[in-house]
Order: C-alpha cells, then sequence, then structure tokens
C-alpha cells in the first residue's frame, strides 16, 4: 500500500475512535439524573385564642304577651271598632255592647243613692234635736238611742247604695269591651248584631305582643349536663350573666338582631329528655310570626387558647381517630394524632395534638407522606398551581 493510501487510512480509523468516544460519553450510564425538587405544600401556622363556643338547637316562636279578649257582660255586639290583622293599644275599645240596659240600672242605682241619702239626713236633724231635748229631758234615754241607731242604718244603706251604684258604673264601663295589652289582634270571631255572655268559652279576638319575641329552644339534658361540668371544672369560661343567643331563619339567613337567654326550666321532659329554654329577642320589624320553627346558635362559654383546625386538614383513620400533617423545623412531614372535642364553623376543636406555632399542611396532602421533605408555601399558592386551568397552560 502506498504512503498517501495509508496515511488516509489513519485517519478514517482516527475519526471513527473519536465519534466512538464521543458517543460513548453522551451515553455514560454511570452519570447521576438532577434531584427533583420537593414538593410544595400549602401550610398554615396555628394560632390559639380565645373562641366563643356555642351549640345549634332548635326552636319555636312565642309571643311576648297574649290575650284572649272575652265579654265580662252580656249583651248584643253593636260594632267592632278594629281591623283584623292591625296594631292596637291597651285599653283600645274594640268591641261596643248595648249599653241601654246597663245605663239604666245605673240610673236606678244613683235614685235609690239618692232616696237613701235625704233619708241618712234626715235622720241625721232628728239626731241633732234629740240631743238637745235630751239634756232637758223632753225626750226619753230610749228615743235618743233609737235616733242614733236610725242614723247609723242610714248612713250603711248609703254605703251599700254607692256599692251598688260602682257595681252598675262597672258593668255599663264593660260594655266598652278593651284590648287588655298593647299588640297586634287577630281575627274576631263574632260580626256586629251577635250575642255574646259574661266570660263565655269562646274569645271574641285575641291579641299578641311580637315585639319582643320570645324563642322556645329544646336543649338535650346531656348538653346541659356537659356544659354545666366544663363551666365548673374552668375548662370553659361564662360568656356573662346573659347569654347571648343567634337565631337562624327557616331560610338559612341569619336574624339581625341577637337574643338574651331569659330562663331554663327546671324539669326535663320525659318524654324526650329535653329542657325548654326561653330566649327573647328584639322583634321591630315584627318579621316573625308566633309558631315558626328556627334555629338558634347558644353561645355557651369562651374557650380560652383554643386550636382550630380546618376541617380539609384532618383525616380520619379506620378506627375512628383523627391526624393531621404537620412540617417540623426541618421542613420533614409529620403525622399527629388529634384529640377532637367539636366542630366549630368549618373548623376543628382540637384538645391535644397540636400546639400554637405548628404548621399544620392544608393543601397537597396527596404529595406528601410522613417522613418526606416539603416546601412549604402559601395554601393560595398551591391551589392556583393544580387548577385545570394552569395546567391547560402549561400543557
Amino acid at each position: 500500500m502506498d504512503q498517501p493510501l495509508k496515511r488516509l487510512c489513519s485517519a478514517a480509523a482516527l475519526a471513527g475512535v473519536l465519534i466512538t468516544l464521543g458517543g460513548c460519553e453522551a451515553t455514560d450510564p454511570s452519570a447521576a439524573p438532577a434531584a427533583a425538587p420537593p414538593p410544595q405544600v400549602g401550610v398554615m401556622e396555628s394560632q390559639a385564642r380565645d373562641v366563643t363556643l356555642g351549640t345549634e338547637v332548635a326552636g319555636r316562636t312565642a309571643p311576648y304577651l297574649i290575650a284572649e279578649v272575652r265579654p265580662q257582660v252580656g249583651g248584643i255586639v253593636r260594632e267592632r271598632l278594629f281591623e283584623e290583622g292591625s296594631e292596637v293599644e291597651a285599653g283600645q275599645v274594640l268591641y261596643r255592647i248595648d249599653p241601654a240596659t246597663y245605663q239604666a240600672a245605673v240610673d236606678s242605682a244613683r235614685a235609690i243613692l239618692a232616696r237613701d241619702e235625704a233619708q241618712a239626713e234626715i235622720t241625721a236633724f232628728k239626731v241633732r234635736r234629740h240631743a238637745g231635748l235630751i239634756k232637758n229631758q223632753a225626750v226619753s234615754e230610749e228615743d235618743y238611742d233609737e235616733v242614733r241607731a236610725a242614723l247609723k242604718q242610714a248612713r250603711a244603706t248609703v254605703a251599700m247604695d254607692k256599692a251598688a251604684l260602682a257595681a252598675a258604673e262597672i258593668d255599663l264601663a264593660r260594655t266598652q269591651v278593651v284590648a287588655p295589652v298593647a299588640g297586634r289582634v287577630g281575627r274576631s270571631s263574632v260580626i256586629q248584631g251577635a250575642l255574646v255572655t259574661a266570660n263565655q268559652a269562646s274569645a271574641l279576638a285575641t291579641v299578641r305582643q311580637l315585639d319582643p319575641i320570645y324563642v322556645d329552644l329544646s336543649q338535650s339534658s346531656a348538653e346541659l349536663l356537659r356544659l354545666k361540668r366544663s363551666l365548673s371544672s374552668g375548662s370553659l369560661k361564662a360568656p356573662g350573666s346573659d347569654a347571648d343567643v343567634e337565631l337562624i331563619l327557616e331560610d338559612g339567613s341569619l336574624y339581625a338582631q341577637r337574643g338574651k337567654l331569659q330562663f331554663a326550666e327546671v324539669s326535663v321532659d320525659e318524654q324526650t329528655g329535653t329542657v325548654l329554654l326561653r330566649a327573647a329577642f328584639p322583634h321591630p320589624a315584627q318579621e316573625l310570626l308566633p309558631g315558626m320553627y328556627l334555629r338558634a346558635v347558644l353561645h355557651e362559654g369562651i374557650r380560652e387558647q383554643a386550636i382550630l383546625v380546618p376541617q380539609r386538614a384532618v383525616s380520619r383513620k379506620a378506627g375512628g381517630g383523627a391526624s393531621a400533617l404537620v412540617l417540623n423545623a426541618r421542613d420533614e412531614v409529620e403525622s399527629r394524632a388529634l384529640n377532637i372535642e367539636r366542630a366549630v364553623g368549618n373548623d376543628w376543636l382540637v384538645n391535644s395534638g397540636l400546639r400554637g406555632g405548628d404548621r399544620r399542611i392544608l393543601d397537597g396532602l396527596q404529595k406528601v407522606r410522613p417522613g418526606t421533605v416539603a416546601e412549604p408555601v402559601t395554601p393560595q399558592a398551591v391551589a392556583a398551581e393544580s387548577r385545570p386551568d394552569n395546567a391547560d397552560r402549561e400543557s
């Protein structure tokens, strides 16, 4: 082989070796891959704070005052002086009964009183005359005693006549049937011309005072016992002398006014095992009607330095135990067993398992497990990263 051809073959062989070495370097299996970044989890620091605890119970509205209007004298109803469903004042005339008979009784009683007063005056003259005559022994002691007794009898008769006149005037006044309390009057059970009797069984109308308004609540005796024990042990601080009550209307909205708990019944209903509680609410708009079914939140007391955990951050085990994931100081995921007492809104009230300052994992729980390292971010950042629109833009 001549010299030029040898040089050409050597160059080709060298080029092949270089290409082979370059390919081996690019596909070296011993080279370590780049480490993946730790997953991001949304965390929130636990804050111990005072929390007002409440219990939701069912109840019904009841009038603050209720009075059934009945006639106290009999007769024919001549007028009805109110509009059904309107507001009336205490003492306002609602019905007028025919007063003719009662007016005649008053006139008769006045005449009898005038007659007996005149007779008593004549007897008084006789007593004064006999008092002068007896000094001269012109009349006997017996006659003097008789006229004095007659005067006492005449005065007693006058007193009886005055009482009879007062009774007749009372009956005359009762021909005007008035509202016993202020409030809203319902429908009338009688019409003009109806015959009514004194103290009849059926009411002519009913007046209900609705401002303020009562709400009768039913709380289980077990809950009431638990509340008393919590207050006595000091784990729950009493809210004050008058416990606030919030009202939830039938449509789920919150009533604008807060009420005060008035009293608790001293006995337990044997059939339901509940205790009756009564709360009073200001009711200026009178939007509530007696008999409405409502729910109320009783503010039982204040739990000092309480720890609340969002419900989405708590998982349940097969046995019913609760746990939550937290990040320690080294950003390692830890699982904490929680002792949960009750729900407070969308949170759980934790008795033990968490302390103030612990970083609870709220979002990204599916990305981590205990022992792994995670990058803490705000929960909003994790939620924004996992939204479908962000995934579409990344793809």
